[in-house]
């Protein structure tokens, strides 16, 4: 695959239980590592891309553990700083039947929430690369993450590499004293030539009532003008991105969801397939797999908008069948997934 990609943010501890089990249950936790933007570089390697991970980890047992676990997967970890106190966490509960899943996070003064501008050299660490992904949780971690997020958009502008951002907006995250969601979003959104994020994101960036996705078979049939003119207006607002992605989802039940998605690409909505997920395994990280799988695509086919949906959207569908944050599927799996579209 041709073309280095960069991806940036914060490595996790996660923590879970088995079978559903709340945390007040039993004794056994399990652990394992995710975290968005990780979960992103790790999908993309499987694909066969070459990537670079930058982080900020403890530098104790725990943070080479994570170190290695990323050297599992193959992506290049020279720009991973060893240096901080403590690893951020998060304690997932999975949902069951009408139960939804629940997320307590635990990242204040972790070693990637005490990053400050400086300390990473972007120059040399984005040197060859043909993309730069990152969100915004960063921005919601701390004032100092922040400004070094923007220190890395800034310099990946300098030096004319494709911008990939994922909103990720997570209301529980911004905490600090003076922070700004909504405008701290919008300002590194004005970097990014590609763009992800839920309907719910794009409504609460954009302060417009989403637009229900009510699909609870994949027949369903979307009306796509007030997509298209809602897609309009953020490009008004931001003309500077090329590609608007928007995932949507919903839930009939904790096991039970319908997936679908849209790219507005310059000036033309591309829609496709609804997946009908049932008996799923793992939701956490989907978003993250889509995200990968449209910089995959976007290396891979470029020029055709509508495969680079479809493949987007079908990685995004098989990281349902993998327990941990992690997406495995392999482009032979996607590709056998979207075989139906292309036969």
């Amino acid at each position: 695959m041709n073309g280095r990609i960069v991806t940036f943010g914060e490595l996790l501890l996660r923590f879970s239980k088995k079978a559903h089990r709340r945390f007040t249950q039993g004794e056994e936790i399990l652990g394992n590592f995710g975290g968005s933007e990780a979960n992103v570089a790790i999908s993309l390697a499987t694909l066969g891309n070459e990537v670079a991970y930058v982080t900020r980890l403890p530098k104790s047992q725990i943070g080479l553990a994570a170190k290695m676990m990323l050297m599992e997967y193959g992506l290049d970890v020279r720009h991973v700083m060893m240096d901080g106190q403590r690893m951020g966490a998060y304690y997932f509960e999975g949902a069951a039947a009408l139960r939804n899943s629940s997320v307590t996070y635990d990242r204040a003064e972790s070693a990637f929430f005490q990053l400050k501008p400086g300390m990473i050299d972007w120059h040399e660490v984005l040197r060859g690369a043909a993309v730069f992904h990152t969100s915004g949780i960063a921005a919601a971690l701390s004032e100092d993450a922040a400004e070094a997020t923007f220190e890395a958009l800034r310099v990946a502008d300098e030096m004319g590499i494709t911008i990939s951002f994922d909103i990720n907006h997570r209301k529980n995250l911004w905490k600090y004293p003076g922070a700004k969601p909504i405008e701290t979003l919008s300002r590194m959104l004005s970097y990014a030539d590609v763009m992800f994020g839920d309907v719910i994101e794009f409504e609460f960036l954009m302060q417009h009532p989403k637009i229900p996705f009510t699909a609870v078979t994949p027949d369903y049939e979307m009306d796509l003008e007030p997509y298209k003119e809602w897609f309009e207006d953020i490009h008004r607002r931001f003309p500077r991105c090329r590609k608007w992605l928007m995932g949507m989802r919903n839930q009939v039940n904790a096991s039970h969801h319908l997936l679908t998605a849209l790219l507005w690409s310059e000036g033309k909505l591309y829609s496709t397939r609804i997946y009908d997920i049932q008996d799923m395994v793992d939701p956490m990280g989907v978003g993250d797999a889509f995200a990968a799988g449209q910089i995959h695509a976007m290396l891979a086919y470029p020029g055709d908008d509508q495969r680079i949906l479809d493949y987007a959207l079908a990685a995004s569908t098989l990281k349902y069948t993998f327990n941990g944050d992690f997406n495995l599927a392999t482009d032979d799996e996607i590709q056998a997934l979207m075989a139906g579209l292309y036969q």
